[in-house]
């Protein structure tokens, strides 16, 4: 098993932290692992990406030019990678805030309205980015949700360990989403 992901947006949507959480608990789970970010020069509100591999093999290198798991929190950044899908990819697009549907026959789609769900049913717009991870570690076996959920503090710091139950329950609520979002295949 080697998933090769491709996470975008705009700084501050928290691109970076869903990309972390995914790495350590990859490491957690003994699989091998990298993480490579990527930001704009105006880092928040600019864009930001980032590369992560989680493997049962060692990772050669740490860059992905052509991914199977693609996820995208805004427009710009489903126009700049969808071309480097692999044929069968899954990609998971945030339906909030990005209009346009996927062009590629080859692919499986997900949209996920995660910025409602965050707000409407979570109660904290912040949340969109763990949102997006329930979503995607549902329809994708990466790593376990609970060993995200155990890595939290170790990548957050235990300052933010009051946040972990309404992280979980935006992970919780994503994954819940993924049962009723239009899929096209």
């Amino acid at each position: 098993m080697e998933h090769k992901i491709i996470m975008a947006g705009f700084g501050g949507q928290g691109i970076m932290a869903m990309g972390q959480l995914v790495t350590y608990a990859g490491m957690v789970e003994g699989k091998n692992v990298s993480w490579l970010p990527s930001y704009g020069p105006e880092m928040r509100g600019g864009t930001a990406n980032c590369a992560v591999i989680v493997s049962d093999k060692p990772v050669g290198a740490p860059t992905v030019s052509k991914y199977d798991v693609g996820v995208f929190m805004n427009e710009l950044s489903l126009k700049k990678f969808e071309k480097d899908a692999l044929p069968g990819a899954t990609l998971f697009i945030n339906s909030s805030l990005v209009s346009s549907k996927v062009q590629r026959d080859d692919v499986t789609v997900h949209y996920v309205p995660v910025n409602e769900i965050a707000q409407d049913e979570i109660g904290n717009a912040k949340t969109a980015n763990m949102v997006m991870l329930g979503a995607v570690l549902a329809g994708v076996d990466i790593v376990n949700r609970d060993t995200v959920m155990d890595v939290f503090t170790k990548v957050f710091g235990e300052k933010r360990e009051k946040l972990k139950p309404m992280n979980d329950d935006a992970m919780k609520a994503g994954a819940n989403a993924l049962e009723k979002e239009e899929v096209k295949a």
